[in-house]
C-alpha cells in the first residue's frame, strides 16, 4: 500500500510541475544550453539522466522527465526517438553508479551483508561509478551511430 501512496504522489507532483510550469521552464533552459542542437540536446539528456539517476533512483527520475521530453518535442519538433533512447539509457544505467540508484542496488548490498559480505558506498562508488561513465560512453557512441550521424 505504501509504494502505491508513494507512486500516487509522484505522479501528483509531477503533474503539478507541469500545470505550474516548471517543467516547461526546464525544458526551455535545457534547449537553451544546447542552443536547440538536437544532437547535443540528445547526449545532454543521455548523460543529465545517467549522472542524476546515480544519486536518486531511475523511477521518480523518469517519472518527471517524460514531461520535459514532451514539451522539447512540442516546443522544436525535434525528432523524439533518440530523445527516448537517451534517457532510457542514462536513467538505466545511471543507476549503477551508486548504491542508492537503483533499488536492485541496495538489495544485492543487503544480501551480501547477510552473508557476511558489508558493501560500503564507498566501496560500491569505487567499482559502479567508473562502470557507470563507461556504460554512458558506449550508449553516447550508440545514440550517436544510430541516431546522430
Amino acid at each position: 500500500m505504501a509504494y502505491f501512496v508513494f507512486f500516487v504522489g509522484l505522479f501528483v507532483l509531477v503533474e503539478g510541475l507541469v500545470v505550474t510550469g516548471v517543467i516547461e521552464a526546464i525544458a526551455l533552459k535545457s534547449l537553451a544550453v544546447t542552443q536547440g542542437n538536437f544532437k547535443l540536446t540528445s547526449i545532454l539528456i543521455l548523460w543529465l539522466s545517467g549522472l542524476a539517476s546515480a544519486f536518486v533512483d531511475n523511477i521518480p527520475f523518469v517519472t518527471a522527465m517524460i514531461p520535459l521530453l514532451k514539451s522539447i518535442g512540442e516546443l522544436t519538433g525535434m525528432p523524439m526517438d533518440p530523445l527516448w533512447w537517451s534517457l532510457a539509457l542514462g536513467a538505466c544505467l545511471g543507476g549503477n553508479g551508486t548504491l542508492i540508484g537503483a533499488s536492485a542496488n541496495i538489495i544485492v548490498v543487503g544480501i551480501s551483508e547477510k552473508i557476511g559480505y558489508p558493501i560500503s558506498f564507498t566501496a560500491f562508488l569505487k567499482y559502479g561509478f567508473p562502470a557507470m561513465i563507461l556504460s554512458l560512453l558506449i550508449s553516447t557512441v550508440y545514440v550517436w551511430l544510430r541516431y546522430l550521424l
